[in-house]
C-alpha cells in the first residue's frame, strides 16, 4: 500500500493498453497509431522508416556542440607516465571523446563499451546544456562536493521505467556517444556492444542508422550465467547479447576457437594427434565455383573411379597428395556416391592453435568469473557485475582481413572496473604483443555504504586504477619467477599514463556576456592574455598537444627553453628571445606556438620572429 486514491486516468490507461498496445509508445499514447487501429482513413506524418524518439533534436545538438575542455597530465597517479603508451582518463566520457577526436581520429582497431542496460534502475541521464559556462554548468548541477569530487546527484538522474520518454532518453545519452567513437575507428575497425533485452531493438536501430545496416558484422548470444533463481514471471535470463559492427566493409573475421569448437575438433583423430590434435573435415566437390578444367578429373580409391558432379576445390596434384598423407576421409554413401573430405586439424604444423570463425552463441566465460578476478585484485563486493576479462580478450583477439596485428590501439569509454585494460596486458602477456589501451571512467562517487567506499575508494574511477596498477603488480611478479626466453617481457607496457578532464587553460570568449559597452571592455581586459593565470605549463604543453592534433603519447624533449613534439612542433612557453628563436629555426620543426605573454610587449620581436619564422617555411602561431 502507497496510501494514495485510485489514480483513475492510469487505470484507464492501463485497460487501453490491454486492449490496443500497438498505439503505445514509451508508456503514452500515440494518437495517430490510435486513429489507424480505430480505422480511421490517416495520413501519418513525414510517413518513411526511419528510427526517431523525443529529444533527437537535442542530441544532435549535444553532438555538435564542441567542447573547450582538456585533459591534465597526473603523473603522481600513473606508472611510468614518461614511456607508456596505456592510457586512462578520468572524466565524463562524452566530452572527453570530444576531446579526443582531432589527435585519435581514425587511429582505434576495436571499441568495446557495456554501457547501461536501461533496466528501469539505471541511473545515466547528463543534464546537458547549452548556454552557459563550464562554472555555470558545475554550479547548477551541483557537480562537485567539498572535497572536490564530482556527485552523483549532479552528474545523474535515474531513468525509471516510468518515465514517458524511457527510451527515448537511453536513445538521447547513446546517440552522440556512438557517433563520436565511430570517428576513432580505423576503416578496417570493429565496435562491439553489451547490451541486454531492454534496449537489444532500439541498440540495433540506433547502429544501423551511425554506422550503416550493412556494416552489421554480428550479434552475439552470450551465455553469460550458469543458472540463475527461479522466482521470475517467465524465462530464466541466462544471457546478454554483444552487437559488433565494422566501420567500413569487412572482408574476413576469424577468431581465437571456442571451447565447443576445440571438443568437435578432438572428436576425430589420427596418427597426428600428438603434433596437430584432432580434426574436423570440408567438403572437396563443389557445384558453386566458376568452371575450370584443371578442376575436373578423376580419381581412383580401392579400385573404384570417383569423379566429382561438377568439379574438385583442389587440383588434382594437391588432392593425391593429400591422399598418399592421410589427410583425406573418403566414404562411400548408400546411393553409390562417394564422400570425400579433408581433414582440416586443430593446429598447424607448428603445433599452433588455428582461427576459426566467430560463431553467434558463445557458451560463457560467466560473470562468475569476472567477479572472482576482481575479488582477487582488490577485495569481496568492492565493484558489481564485473565482465570477465576473457571475454574481452576473446573479442580484441579478432582478426580482421587475415590482418593478425599485435600493436593496435583499443579504447573502452564506459571503462567500470577496468576490465577491457586487464584484457589488453593479458593479451600482450600471451603472444608477446605490444597492444595499447585508451580507457575512460567517469569518477562516479561510490555509494557510502558500499563496501567499495569503506575500502577507501571514493570514485568508481579510482577502483579502476586501482584494478589496473594490481595487474600490472600481478603480472610482474609472475614474470619475475619465470625465464624470458623469447624476450617478450621485455616488449611489455606495463605502465599506464593518467589525465582528468578539466576546463581549458585558455580563456574562452564569452559573446554570450557581452549585452553593453561595459561587458564588452570587461571582456577584452580578460582577455588581454589568452591563458588562466593559475593554468600550469605541464597542462598547458598537453592542451596545445592536443588541440594540435598529436596524440597523449608523443615524444616530448625539453630543449633550451622550449618543448620538442615528435620531433616536428615546438613549443615555447617560458621564454623567447633573438638566441631562442635562431635555436627553434635551426631545429626545422613543421609548427611552432608560442606564448602572447612572452614577448612582454616587444612588437619587434614578435614581428621579427613572425618574419623569420614564414622565411623558414615554418607553421607560427602565437597564442
Amino acid at each position: 500500500m502507497d496510501g494514495k486514491s485510485l489514480d483513475i486516468r492510469k487505470e484507464k490507461l492501463e485497460a487501453i493498453k490491454q486492449i490496443i498496445p500497438e498505439a503505445f509508445a514509451e508508456n503514452k499514447i500515440d494518437w495517430e497509431k490510435l486513429k489507424a487501429t480505430l480505422g480511421e482513413d490517416i495520413e501519418f506524418k513525414n510517413e518513411r522508416y526511419v528510427l526517431n524518439w523525443a529529444g533527437k533534436a537535442d542530441a544532435f545538438r549535444v553532438l555538435q556542440t564542441p567542447t573547450t575542455s582538456t585533459l591534465a597530465p597526473c603523473p603522481e597517479e600513473s606508472i611510468d607516465f614518461e614511456t607508456t603508451k596505456n592510457i586512462f582518463i578520468e572524466g565524463e566520457n562524452l566530452e572527453v571523446l570530444k576531446v579526443l577526436q582531432k589527435s585519435y581520429f581514425g587511429k582505434i582497431k576495436m571499441i568495446y563499451i557495456d554501457p547501461p542496460y536501461n533496466t528501469g534502475n539505471d541511473s545515466f541521464i547528463y543534464p546537458d546544456r547549452f548556454a552557459e559556462s563550464r562554472e555555470e554548468y558545475l554550479s547548477r548541477v551541483g557537480d562537485k562536493d567539498e572535497s572536490g569530487y564530482m556527485t552523483r546527484e549532479g552528474l545523474f538522474r535515474k531513468n525509471s521505467k516510468d518515465s514517458g520518454h524511457y527510451h527515448s532518453n537511453w536513445l538521447s545519452m547513446m546517440y552522440p556517444r556512438l557517433f563520436l567513437a565511430r570517428n576513432l575507428l580505423r576503416d578496417d575497425g570493429l565496435i562491439f556492444v553489451s547490451i541486454d533485452d531492454n534496449e537489444i531493438e532500439n541498440l540495433r536501430l540506433l547502429m544501423n542508422e551511425i554506422f550503416g545496416e550493412d556494416k552489421f558484422v554480428g550479434q552475439i548470444i552470450w551465455k553469460n550465467k550458469y543458472g540463475a533463481g527461479a522466482k521470475t514471471k517467465g524465462f530464466i535470463e541466462v544471457h546478454e547479447y554483444i552487437v559488433c559492427y565494422s566501420k567500413n566493409d569487412i572482408i574476413d573475421i576469424e577468431s581465437e576457437l571456442s571451447n565447443e569448437q576445440i571438443l568437435e575438433y578432438d572428436k576425430n583423430k589420427d596418427e597426428k594427434y600428438e603434433l596437430r590434435g584432432g580434426y574436423v573435415t570440408q567438403p572437396l566437390m563443389t557445384t558453386s565455383l566458376d568452371k575450370r578444367e584443371n578442376l575436373q578429373y578423376s580419381i581412383e580409391h580401392k579400385g573404384e573411379t570417383i569423379k566429382p558432379r561438377k568439379q574438385w576445390v583442389w587440383e588434382k596434384e594437391r588432392l593425391i597428395q593429400a591422399i598418399n598423407n592421410n589427410e583425406i576421409v573418403i566414404k562411400k554413401k548408400k546411393d553409390g556416391t562417394f564422400s570425400v573430405r579433408a581433414k582440416v586439424y586443430l593446429k598447424d604444423e607448428n603445433g599452433k592453435i588455428r582461427n576459426g570463425k566467430p560463431l553467434t552463441i558463445l557458451n560463457g566465460p560467466f560473470n562468475q568469473a569476472g567477479t572472482k578476478e576482481v575479488a582477487e585484485l582488490i577485495g569481496n563486493d568492492i565493484y558489481s557485475f564485473p565482465k570477465p576479462s576473457d571475454l574481452i580478450k576473446y573479442l580484441f583477439s579478432f582478426t580482421v582481413n587475415n590482418k593478425g596485428e599485435r600493436s593496435a590501439l583499443y579504447l573502452d569509454f564506459f571503462s567500470g572496473s577496468g576490465t577491457s585494460a586487464q584484457a589488453i596486458m593479458d593479451l600482450n602477456v600471451k603472444d608477446g604483443g605490444t597492444r595499447n589501451y585508451i580507457c575512460v571512467q567517469m569518477p562516479e562517487l561510490c555509494d557510502q555504504n558500499s563496501e567499495a567506499f569503506k575500502a577507501g575508494y571514493k570514485t568508481i574511477a579510482e577502483i579502476c586504477k586501482e584494478r589496473i596498477r594490481k595487474v600490472i603488480k600481478k603480472i610482474k611478479d609472475e614474470q619475475s619467477e619465470k625465464l624470458d626466453l623469447d624476450n617478450n617481457f621485455k616488449h611489455q607496457d606495463l605502465g599506464f599514463k593518467v589525465f582528468k578532464l578539466q576546463k581549458s587553460n585558455l580563456k574562452i570568449w564569452r559573446p554570450d556576456l557581452i549585452e553593453n559597452e561595459d561587458q564588452l571592455t570587461n571582456q577584452l581586459q580578460i582577455h588581454t592574455d589568452a591563458l588562466d593565470e593559475k593554468a600550469k605549463t605541464e597542462d598547458i604543453l598537453h592542451e596545445l598537444i592536443l588541440k594540435s592534433g598529436v596524440d597523449l603519447t608523443a615524444g616530448i624533449e625539453l630543449k633550451h627553453g622550449y618543448y620538442m613534439v615528435n620531433g616536428e612542433i615546438i613549443l615555447a612557453l617560458e621564454k623567447m628571445d633573438e638566441v631562442l628563436v635562431k635555436d627553434i629555426i635551426d631545429k626545422e620543426p613543421k609548427k611552432v606556438i608560442v606564448l602572447e605573454r612572452l614577448f612582454k610587449e616587444n612588437d619587434q620581436l614578435k614581428t621579427n620572429t613572425a618574419l623569420q619564422m614564414k622565411d623558414a617555411d615554418i607553421d607560427f602561431q602565437v597564442i
